[in-house]
């Protein structure tokens, strides 16, 4: 296929989205609920597989990590580089948002490095413990 067979992409729609990635990595909760439930996939990741949980995390946000999760966004989903926003959190030193991703069932034995590899290279005992991988 070539580029000229590829669909157009709708430049609303790369705009929205651009807005959506936006609220997660500034942690605009309310905002995301709404667009999310409006029909914004909660799900939805851009071109470098970020979910909008993986940015919402990585930027230190647990009130919005909860409100996707709450609405139906996978906690374990990977992005391309293998990271997950678990370990995302515990890189960045965002225990709050490690706390919520755990109670929605994050798996911090998934992706590369994991949480508990993370966690480890950083000698954060408390959340080994918290991961049962003391």
């Amino acid at each position: 296929m070539s580029a000229t067979d590829e669909p157009a992409h709708d430049p609303e729609v790369m705009v929205l989205a651009a807005k959506v990635f936006d609220l997660a990595r500034g942690g605009e909760a309310d905002t995301l609920a709404a667009y999310v439930d409006a029909g914004v996939p909660a799900t939805l990741t851009n071109d470098g597989g970020d979910s909008l949980v993986m940015l919402a995390a990585y930027h230190g946000h647990a009130r919005a990590v909860a409100v996707l999760a709450e609405r139906g966004a996978d906690v374990n989903q990977v992005n391309d580089r293998g990271q997950t926003p678990l370990a995302g959190a515990v890189f960045k030193g965002a225990d709050d948002v490690v706390r919520v991703l755990v109670a929605h069932g994050a798996d911090p034995g998934a992706g590369s490095p994991s949480a508990v590899e993370t966690a480890r290279m950083f000698g954060k005992t408390e959340l080994l413990e918290l991961f049962g991988a003391e």
